[in-house]
């Protein structure tokens, strides 16, 4: 039987790794990360050590050169172990591909291969508090000084805040007439002028240290470029999106697939002693976990045809770049519902590690690009409308 994500032979070794760091270290993990609202680190150095921070790094660098298909499909496995994991692996991989992408950036090299090592983590920090989840308006901008800049911006929800190496920015360029005039750069989290303001206490996701960074006058060299000047949002557009929408949408599915997992472990092992059966004997609990799998294996198979999109670019690229993510999370949402219902009571009272699923699944709602932002993004190119 093919692959979903339409795997290899030889790429399925990496989704098989995956599924056994999920299982053996990242889960184990995951319910103290979740209650104590800590950086999963005992999960990232294992990413490191398996390789997995360089998955997508490009051979020349050291990397496994993996594209798109695999990435998704070991973003899916690390959702079902811990998915505040999965969104650090996430957030470090699209920003990785912005450093692979540059034609500018004069430590491309060194920091790629220090990702493919696993000795770098990387993020991205493109929200701002001016713009909020408009991630691709900066308010900020960059500002010339003696042939370099420098750059003050108030940074939100910036994952990894306080444990990444690296930031991937963006900030207006010099006189800018339009926020669209933007520029991607790299900073070092230790750079003067770089402060994490707060910890992460949010519903969901809740390790994944999400957290308002503030640049004071933070200098960028013209080195420090990964876009050309004003040219950022190309970057945004066509390299970012495409790789945060796979992942994410991966990630969805991953929590889905936990959710219905656990589930089904529930009904087939929750008796009712008095009349000798046991939940999976009442019809309505069976239809819901029918139902779930029904939606989740629709999304996934969008997901998978996208992925198709992606290698082979066509119109229909972009709307389908857009709309799996709205699947995905829509559906994690409503599989994640489904699976509380289905377990009562074991859920509610967190006896279960459904509860959890069920708050991760609905951070993607509210990260941008959000459910709103998506649907509007389709609806312009569906009625003939310019994207921005």
């Amino acid at each position: 039987m093919s692959h979903v994500y339409g795997l290899k032979p030889e790429e399925i070794d990496f989704q098989s790794r995956a599924a056994i760091l999920a299982s053996r270290e990242l889960a184990e993990y995951a319910a103290d990360v979740d209650v104590n609202a800590r950086f999963p680190s005992e999960s990232v150095r294992a990413l490191a050590r398996e390789g997995f921070l360089g998955l997508c790094v490009p051979k020349e660098f050291g990397g496994s050169g993996q594209g798109p298909r695999v990435f998704a499909a070991v973003a899916e496995e690390l959702a079902q172990g811990c998915c505040s994991t999965a969104m650090i692996f996430v957030m470090h991989v699209s920003a990785a591909q912005a450093i692979a992408s540059s034609t500018t950036l004069e430590r491309k090299t060194e920091v790629l291969r220090q990702i493919a090592k696993g000795e770098h983590l990387t993020t991205l920090a493109f929200s701002e508090r001016g713009s909020r989840s408009h991630f691709w308006a900066p308010v900020s901008a960059l500002a010339e000084i003696d042939g370099a800049f420098a750059v003050s911006a108030q940074k939100s929800w910036v994952t990894s805040a306080s444990h990444a190496d690296s930031y991937v920015a963006s900030s207006q360029k010099p006189g800018a007439a339009s926020p669209l005039e933007s520029t991607i750069y790299l900073i070092n989290r230790n750079n003067r002028g770089v402060k994490v303001q707060s910890r992460f206490d949010g519903l969901g996701l809740r390790g994944n240290d999400s957290a308002p960074v503030l640049f004071e006058n933070v200098p960028v060299a013209v080195g420090d470029l990964i876009s050309a000047l004003g040219e950022g949002a190309g970057t945004m557009m066509n390299v970012v999106l495409p790789w945060f929408n796979v992942g994410t949408a991966a990630m969805a599915n991953g929590v889905g697939r936990s959710a219905m997992t656990a589930t089904a472990a529930h009904l087939q092992r929750s008796e009712f002693t008095h009349v000798r059966t046991s939940l999976r004997d009442l019809p309505t609990l069976r239809a819901r976990l029918a139902d779930m799998n029904v939606r989740l294996e629709q999304a996934r198979a969008l997901l998978g045809y996208t992925l198709g999109e992606i290698e082979n670019p066509s119109d229909a690229t972009v709307p389908f770049v857009l709309q799996t993510r709205l699947a995905s999370i829509e559906a994690a949402i409503e599989v994640t519902d489904l699976a509380m219902k289905a377990c009562g009571g074991a859920a509610f009272s967190r006896h279960l590690p459904v509860e959890r699923m069920f708050r991760d699944a609905r951070a993607g709602w509210v990260m941008a690009p959000t459910a709103d932002h998506l649907r509007e993004f389709l609806g312009r190119i569906l009625t003939g409308l310019p994207l921005f």
